[in-house]
């Protein structure tokens, strides 16, 4: 049995899930979400839980059952709270503005680089760092992967785009004689 997928999942106050054949929606005060259901298990609503069950051990069930759980945990948590993701920006002359869905950024090139984020994601600029939020977590995570994917931070000098708390390994310089 999959440690994950036989946890069952508590729905909070303000939740409603649709579960179809093939997509399962959930509502909730932030938004809506949909998930794929997943052929080889079921989901049900019982006394205010998502419980995911396989239908049997056959091994591509095992690899879907705690895959649809966590899928459904996410939109469950997305709905009611959200998920975001800060980025850093270290360099001397590095710039950031703007906001909504699109920011602007003097990163060293000779041109501004400007970013637009997928519907349904929200980016905000406070001094050097961009937060990234939203209700699905996967767009959250891809959106400021693609960001710092603009410019990566380096080992010499640590300049670039990281992750906020991210340890970037860095590198001796040069040595001189």
């Amino acid at each position: 049995m999959s440690r994950i997928g036989k946890l069952p999942i508590v729905v909070p106050a303000g939740v409603t899930i649709t579960v179809d054949s093939d997509v399962v929606t959930v509502k909730g005060p932030k938004g809506e979400l949909t998930v794929p259901h997943l052929s080889d298990v079921t989901v049900a609503v019982e006394d205010g839980k998502i419980i995911v069950t396989r239908k049997d051990d056959e091994f591509v069930a095992k690899s879907q059952h705690g895959l649809q759980r966590a899928l459904l945990n996410n939109a469950v948590t997305g709905v009611t709270k959200g998920y975001e993701k800060k980025l850093d920006v270290n360099g001397v002359g590095f710039r950031i503005n703007g906001g909504g869905n699109k920011i602007e950024m003097s990163l060293g090139f000779s041109h501004p680089v400007v970013y637009e984020s997928q519907p349904g994601v929200n980016l905000t600029v406070e001094k050097m760092s961009i937060t990234v939020s939203g209700i699905d977590k996967q767009a959250v995570g891809q959106v400021a992967a693609e960001i710092r994917a603009i410019k990566k931070p380096e080992p010499y000098k640590g300049k670039g785009i990281m992750y906020s708390g991210e340890a970037i390994r860095r590198k001796a310089g040069k040595a001189g004689k």
